[in-house]
C-alpha cells in the first residue's frame, strides 16, 4: 500500500477476504488519474516487491491499462482508471470483507 499511496494512488483501499472466498486473503484496491499512472503504479509495485524477492504469480490487463492485476497468490492488487473502478465496484461486490485500511 505504501508503494501505491507513494506514487499518488488515489482512494487505496485494504480490504481483508479471508473470510468471504478462498480466493485470496487480501485486495489491495486503487486508482490512477490516467492509463499510464496506472501502468506506473503497477510496474512501482512489481519493481519494489522484486527488490525483497517477491514476484507476481500472475498479471492481467497491462495492455489496456483500465484496470491491472498483480496476483500475488494471498493478495491480489487490483489498479483501476477511475470509470472502471466505478464501473466494476469491487467495494461493493466484497462488501462483505472487512475494510482494513483506506488511504484517500
Amino acid at each position: 500500500m505504501d508503494v501505491a499511496s507513494d506514487k499518488k494512488a488515489s482512494d487505496v483501499v485494504l480490504l481483508r477476504t479471508a473470510e468471504v472466498t478462498t480466493m485470496a486473503d487480501y485486495f489491495v484496491i486503487g486508482s490512477g488519474r490516467s492509463d499510464r499512472q496506472v501502468q506506473a503504479l503497477a510496474g512501482a509495485i512489481v519493481d519494489e516487491l522484486r527488490k525483497d524477492g517477491v514476484r507476481p504469480l500472475g498479471i492481467e490487463g497491462q495492455g489496456g491499462a483500465r484496470w491491472i492485476l498483480l496476483d500475488y497468490g494471498s493478495v491480489i492488487v487490483h489498479l483501476f482508471a477511475p470509470d472502471e473502478r466505478e464501473f466494476y465496484g469491487l467495494e461493493r461486490l466484497w462488501s462483505n470483507a472487512a475494510q482494513v485500511v483506506r488511504i484517500v
